[in-house]
């Protein structure tokens, strides 16, 4: 296996279990002892478990959800199709607010260069955004959301962000939920961060929700708005005829990838 497809089976055997150990790790993934313990090094870090003796432990607490560095494994190729779909709906020169997420940072290295003006709402997306190899060029212009900076996640949240996002409006606000549903629409996973996103669609003139087809597998608790308000979704879910008729009703425009 390669790094990334060693990283993506240690974080999902976690998902399933609260611990793995070595030994179960090396026949999961093919690889040596000393291979494993790198990786279980490199993934401590990045936040996505714990190390403890002869293995490691799930970061994750019963009906907690997953940290960054967890859920930026998992469906990496679906999250740069939807980010090169939302690229391709934006016209140079837009105003753009950017929500935080592992799904946004991906929206962010789309559009790294292109004239545009952008708010990010994390350093991760910031970094992306602003050409994290260096070089010339094009590259947005970036306008930072002030807030309190959330640790391990890296995005800034608090009433500080929330003025600063209505105090602009925005062309196009691109939203990545925690989770979305028909009934309730798109929800967060705290108060904080449901409160920064709907100051972030509220500001936008056309909303864009990107959401992969796991967040309708999701669950969160807090809501954020109505799909009501959104005008263009990209995803890759595969929607029944009612559902699509659902879609229609709210006139949201699907962009599947």
């Amino acid at each position: 296996m390669k790094t990334d497809e060693r990283h993506r089976t240690i974080a999902e055997m976690l998902r399933k279990r609260s611990e793995v150990s070595v030994d179960e790790l090396i026949l999961a993934c093919d690889a040596s002892g000393a291979t494993i313990r790198r990786d279980l090094e490199v993934l401590a870090a990045n936040g996505v478990l714990r190390r403890i003796h002869g293995g490691a432990r799930s970061l994750i607490a019963h009906g907690g959800h997953p940290g960054y560095g967890q859920r930026e494994l998992e469906d990496q190729d679906v999250k740069k199709r939807i980010a090169t779909a939302v690229a391709k709906l934006l016209r140079d020169g837009e105003h753009l607010w950017l929500d935080s997420g592992s799904t946004a940072t991906e929206v962010a290295r789309a559009v790294a260069g292109r004239d545009l003006t952008l708010m990010p709402m994390s350093l991760r997306s910031l970094n992306a955004a602003a050409g994290e190899e260096g070089g010339a060029g094009v590259r947005p212009s970036l306008l930072l959301p002030g807030g309190n900076l959330v640790p391990g996640e890296l995005c800034f949240r608090g009433p500080l962000a929330e003025s600063n996002i209505r105090s602009l409006r925005f062309d196009t606000a691109v939203v990545t939920p925690c989770a979305v549903d028909f009934k309730d629409g798109l929800l967060a996973h705290d108060l904080e961060d449901a409160a920064v996103k709907r100051a972030g669609l509220e500001a936008g003139a056309r909303v864009v929700l990107a959401a992969a087809a796991a967040k309708w597998r999701a669950q969160a608790r807090v809501l954020v708005a109505s799909l009501e308000r959104v005008d263009v979704m990209v995803t890759d879910k595969d929607f029944s005829a009612e559902e699509r008729a659902q879609l229609d009703k709210y006139s949201v425009e699907v962009v599947n990838v």
